[in-house]
C-alpha cells in the first residue's frame, strides 16, 4: 500500500477498487470536464447511492450489474472525472492493458497503417498502444524497448534493427511479436514479397526492359536482404539483368542522392526498398531531364499514403501493412492470454499496383 496522498487500486470482491492510504472514503467533489479529477470509487459510490464494490464492479467489468445501475455509475464517474489509473490497476494484476510498439523511424508513412490497424486491434480488447521509435538506431531501440517492457504487457518491433540475440533476450522477459523480420523463436508477421517482385519484374521485362536496379535500404534491414534476394531471383526468370545500389538513407532525400548512381548503372528500370526512395529518385531524375516512364519506369514498395500523388502517380508493390499491425497484436494479445504462438512466420501477400511511373520503355 502507498503512503501519503498517492492512490493505489487493490482487489475487493474480486474486481479493483481504490483506496487511500488510510484506507477511508472521501467527500464526493463534482469537477467540470476540463479539471484534473483526483476521485475515487468511493466518491462514485456516494454520488450514485450505490456500494463501493458495486462501483468497482461496473467499472472493471459492466456485465456483472444491471444496465440501469451500470448507466447510473457511469454518469456519476464522468460527473466526477473519475480517470482509471492503469498501473495502479496493475499493482494486484501484474497487468497495466498497454502493449507497446516500437518503428523504425516514426516520420516515415510506412508504419501509419501499422500503427493504425495495431492500435484499433488493440483498443477493440481494451488495450491502449504505447508508441515509440528508434531512429533507424540499433542502440536507441534497445533502450525503448527496456524502458517499454518495464511497464508493457507486451511489445511489438515494427522493422526492428537490433541483432537477433537481442530480440530474444526481450522476448524471454514478456511476450513480444515482431512485423517486418523473421527471427527463429520469436512470432513474426511477414510480408511475402515473391508475389508482388515477380509481378513487379515481369511488367517490366514485358514494356521493353533488360536491365534493372534495385535501391537497398538500410545496412540493418533484414527486410532489404529479403527484397533483394526477391529481385535477382525474378529477374533472372524474366532473363533480365539485375544491379543492387545503396542508398544513404530511406528517405526521399536518399532517393535524390543515388540518382546519379542509377544513371551510371545503365539500367532503364528500377525497383526502390520503399516508395520514399522511389518518389525522391523520381524526382532527381525528373529534375534533370529524364522522362518517366518514357526513358526510365522506377518501382515502389509499400503503397504509402501519397504514393499516388506524385507525378506520374507511383506504381508500387503493395504491402497489407494494417493487417501486418493486426495480426501482430492479436499475436501478442493471444500469448497474454494463455494461447501459444504461431510456430512459423505469419505471411501476408503482397501486390503489385500498376500507375503510371511504369511503362514501355521508348527511348
Amino acid at each position: 500500500m502507498a503512503t501519503g496522498l498517492f492512490c493505489c487500486h487493490e482487489v475487493y470482491d474480486g474486481a479493483v477498487t481504490d483506496l487511500t492510504s488510510t484506507g477511508a472514503a472521501t467527500a464526493p467533489t463534482k469537477r467540470g470536464r476540463g479539471e484534473k479529477s483526483s476521485a475515487t470509487i468511493y466518491d462514485i459510490a456516494k454520488l450514485a447511492g450505490v456500494n463501493p464494490s458495486t462501483v468497482s464492479r461496473a467499472l472493471s467489468k459492466p456485465g456483472r450489474v444491471s444496465a440501469k445501475t451500470q448507466k447510473i455509475i457511469e454518469d456519476a464517474a464522468a460527473e466526477l472525472n473519475y480517470q482509471v489509473n492503469p498501473f495502479a490497476r496493475a499493482l494486484p494484476t501484474g497487468r497495466t492493458q498497454t502493449i507497446g510498439l516500437i518503428v523504425a523511424d516514426i516520420t516515415n508513412p510506412t508504419f501509419f497503417d501499422i500503427i493504425r490497424g495495431a492500435e484499433t486491434t488493440g483498443s477493440a480488447r481494451d488495450y491502449t498502444l504505447v508508441l515509440a521509435e528508434s531512429a533507424e538506431s540499433p542502440e536507441t531501440e534497445v533502450t525503448a524497448a527496456r524502458r517499454l517492457l518495464s511497464t508493457v504487457d507486451g511489445l511489438i518491433l515494427a522493422s526492428p534493427r537490433m541483432d537477433d540475440d537481442q530480440i530474444r533476450a526481450l522476448a524471454s522477459d514478456k511476450p513480444v511479436a515482431v512485423i517486418n523480420r523473421e527471427i527463429t523463436g520469436v512470432p513474426c508477421v511477414v510480408p511475402d514479397v515473391n508475389k508482388g517482385i515477380s509481378e513487379a519484374v515481369r511488367s517490366l521485362a514485358a514494356n521493353g526492359h533488360q536491365k534493372l536496379a534495385y535501391v537497398a535500404g538500410p545496412a540493418q534491414s533484414w527486410m532489404t536482404g529479403r527484397r533483394w534476394e526477391g529481385v535477382k531471383a525474378a529477374a533472372e526468370w524474366s532473363k533480365l539483368s539485375a544491379v543492387r545500389l545503396e542508398s544513404s538513407k530511406p528517405t526521399v532525400d536518399g532517393g535524390r542522392q543515388v540518382a546519379r548512381d542509377v544513371l551510371e548503372s545503365g539500367a532503364t528500370a528500377v525497383i526502390t526498398y520503399n516508395d520514399l526512395l522511389a518518389i525522391g529518385l523520381m524526382q532527381e531524375l525528373q529534375a534533370g531531364g529524364m522522362r518517366v516512364p518514357d526513358q526510365i519506369s522506377i518501382v515502389g514498395f509499400d503503397d504509402i499514403f501519397g504514393a499516388d500523388f506524385t507525378t506520374p502517380a507511383l506504381t508500387t508493390v503493395r504491402s497489407p501493412l494494417g493487417e501486418c499491425g493486426t495480426r501482430a497484436v492479436t499475436i501478442l494479445l493471444d500469448m497474454l492470454q494463455g494461447h501459444g504462438a504461431p510456430s512459423q512466420a505469419v505471411r501476408v501477400e503482397t501486390e503489385l499496383v500498376v500507375r503510371g511511373s511504369s511503362g514501355r520503355l521508348l527511348a
